[in-house]
């Protein structure tokens, strides 16, 4: 069974408060986690391992500051593709150097991409000459970010 087909799985209070621990700080210890929700070391291992088995918590990563990191370009890319094309252009998309986030939505586009690029000649290259030749891909639009905030997930 693929992720995509896996059946979701209610969320006891303790398992919670664990996914909003580790959104918080990824690298939070087992042990740090285990005193905040008041189990054992072993209980947060096992529940932890549970949560990421099942699809649950699908990673860790670092939130980075783009510009800070030499990607001083950030576009939202919208894109129209011919049906029943989604899997083949996002496999496409996945491979995109900067691309950091994509869905595939309803209304007036059907793909919604966000990237990071060195600057706007990079991000024009990118659109012009990656995206718009990949197979199924109909039209795009790009809108410039000018300013962005993480939201802190724990927040919600």
């Amino acid at each position: 069974m693929t992720d995509e087909q896996m059946a979701p799985r209610p969320l006891d209070p303790v398992d919670r408060e664990i996914v909003r621990l580790l959104q918080k700080d990824g690298r939070a210890s087992i042990r740090s986690v285990a005193e905040e929700v008041h189990v054992s070391r072993a209980n947060a291992y096992t529940r932890i391992n549970r949560l990421i088995a099942d699809g649950v918590i699908r990673g860790f990563s670092a939130r980075i500051d783009h510009e800070r990191a030499g990607q001083g370009a950030s576009a939202y890319i919208t894109l129209k593709i011919v049906q029943d094309s989604w899997r083949s252009v996002r496999e496409q998309l996945e491979q995109l150097p900067g691309a950091t986030h994509l869905a595939l939505v309803s209304g007036d586009f059907d793909v919604l991409l966000l990237v990071h690029t060195v600057d706007n000649r990079a991000l024009r290259e990118l659109v012009l000459t990656r995206i718009q030749s990949i197979p199924g891909v109909l039209s795009t639009r790009t809108l410039l970010v000018f300013e962005e905030t993480d939201l802190d997930p724990t927040d919600q």
